[in-house]
């Protein structure tokens, strides 16, 4: 997965590797998708999910430059593996989920594998966390039409927001990166993306 998917088509930062070599992405699927596991591709999951290609994992979280003693949040917990890879970067990664069986199932992966530092909540992900804000990274798994007003209130002076941002129904999501410095919130594209939709409620 390294040397074919993730070193040739960008991801640099050898501790997002390291993070990505040690997490098992086969154990965050249902044993019949098992062999696919470190497949170039997204891969179904329950609810209608979907677990994201290894790559777009990888850029994402190089995107935002998690450092040691950050504090994350994911939006879109999904099946878990995105915030296993993310917690071996950060202090602790908080994690919303709409779906309260995968919320579950996730949970029950993560503290059986070990990762310790990782809160799966249940909730509408385009409000955010409010309770562990600010957060120094979010990372966003689902696709909205805008960047939710309380994810922008909820990134620290400096913080790095990754988000997949639908322009229009006939192109590509444009994955941004959003930092805050001060009142002042600039973001940059990276490269478009088909990800799930952010739905509200």
């Amino acid at each position: 997965m390294v040397a074919e998917q993730l070193r040739p088509h960008g991801v640099t930062d050898e501790r997002v590797l390291g993070a990505m070599v040690s997490v098992p992405r086969e154990e965050f699927l249902a044993p019949r998708m098992r062999r696919h596991a470190y497949e170039d591709r997204a891969l179904a999951i329950e609810c209608g999910q979907t677990i994201s290609q290894p790559l777009v994992v990888a850029l994402m979280i190089q995107a935002a430059s998690p450092q040691p003693e950050d504090v994350a949040l994911e939006v879109g917990t999904g099946s878990g593996y995105a915030a296993a890879v993310l917690s071996r970067l950060c202090r602790k990664v908080v994690s919303v989920e709409r779906e309260p069986a995968l919320a579950e199932q996730a949970s029950e992966t993560l503290r059986r594998l070990g990762f310790d530092n990782v809160e799966v909540a249940v909730g509408d992900g385009s409000f955010g966390w409010p309770s562990d804000a600010p957060y120094n990274v979010i990372l966003v798994a689902a696709a909205a039409s805008g960047v939710p007003p309380a994810l922008i209130d909820q990134l620290a002076d400096g913080g790095r927001m990754v988000i997949p941002v639908a322009v229009s129904a006939q192109e590509p999501q444009d994955l941004r990166v959003y930092v805050r410095r001060g009142p002042d919130v600039m973001y940059r594209s990276l490269f478009p993306v088909l990800f799930v939709p952010l739905r509200s409620g």
